[in-house]
């Protein structure tokens, strides 16, 4: 990955990646995977969804596979490396003519520097239907941990056990969006509550549908430090496990502090724009 970032920031654009990793004991594969793809992604590379194959100590990690799949644990890991290796093949970029993006956060707008930055990105989408949903305190709960059964059952039905915004809002918005744009300040090093219930309440609707010809963004704020680790929570949920495309440069972070700050970083204009020409880049770009 040195070797990479001493051709520049572009060293990757224009390629398409999936992950092979082992690991000799039971831990740091999806940790070492979330890293290398972070690199990567900031060098240009785009990451189909579901980009990961991960063996570790004793093949235990496919034990569950084994109660439907009538084969070893070793040829089950060889088995789903085989249609990693066809899925990275086949897959084909397809483009939207009339690109829709979903805008999630969960911020006071009046005060976070994270919406603030979204809202100087936004203005130079003009050519995108956005959908912009604050998922306010209290109006998402978060997954109960339904048992597969109880998931299914509520997902056929476009719905979910607790009901409320995440079925009425978010997940029609979902299923008609090409992009998920997540506004997440960083809170601890983590992405906030709200949006990570969000997240684990995608499930039901994850259980329908599969993700993979829609794409994720992410701006992300930060105190003082630590964006990296918001963004790596974010891509280890949504394009290693939920299967979101991970496309070229998904992040735009920043430095901020105090309320409003934001507006005064160096050159912060024209960073916003920067992000945005990507994004178009990657939508109309033959």
């Amino acid at each position: 990955m040195s070797k990479l970032f001493e051709l520049g920031k572009d060293a990757l654009l224009n390629s398409t990646a999936a992950i092979l990793i082992h690991s000799p004991n039971y831990l740091f594969t999806k940790s070492q995977a979330q890293s290398i793809i972070f690199l990567a992604n900031s060098l240009g590379c785009r990451f189909i969804g579901h980009p990961l194959v991960e063996a570790i100590k004793d093949f235990k990690n496919f034990q569950t596979w084994q109660k439907t799949i009538n084969l070893s644990l070793e040829e089950i890991c060889y088995d789903q490396c085989r249609i990693l290796g066809n899925r990275l093949w086949d897959f084909d970029n397809k483009k939207p003519s009339k690109p829709k993006l979903l805008a999630l956060h969960a911020s006071n707008k009046s005060t976070s520097n994270t919406l603030m930055l979204w809202h100087m990105v936004m203005k130079n989408l003009c050519e995108f239907e956005i959908k912009e949903l604050h998922v306010e305190n209290g109006t998402v709960l978060d997954c109960i941990g339904c048992s597969f059964k109880t998931c299914i059952h509520f997902s056929k039905q476009r719905s979910c056990f607790y009901g409320g915004i995440m079925v009425e809002e978010v997940y029609p918005e979902v299923e008609k969006s090409d992009i998920i744009m997540w506004i997440c300040p960083n809170y601890n090093d983590a992405i906030s509550a709200n949006l990570t219930a969000v997240i684990n309440r995608l499930t039901a609707l994850y259980r329908k549908m599969k993700f993979y010809d829609k794409r994720i963004y992410s701006i992300v704020v930060s105190g003082n430090s630590g964006s990296d680790n918001v963004a790596k929570q974010l891509l280890g949920a949504l394009n290693i496990n939920k299967g979101f495309i991970l496309p070229p440069y998904f992040l735009l972070s920043e430095i901020a502090n105090d309320p409003g700050t934001i507006l005064k970083v160096q050159n912060i204009e024209n960073k916003a724009l920067d992000f945005a020409l990507k994004i178009k880049r990657e939508i109309f770009a033959d």
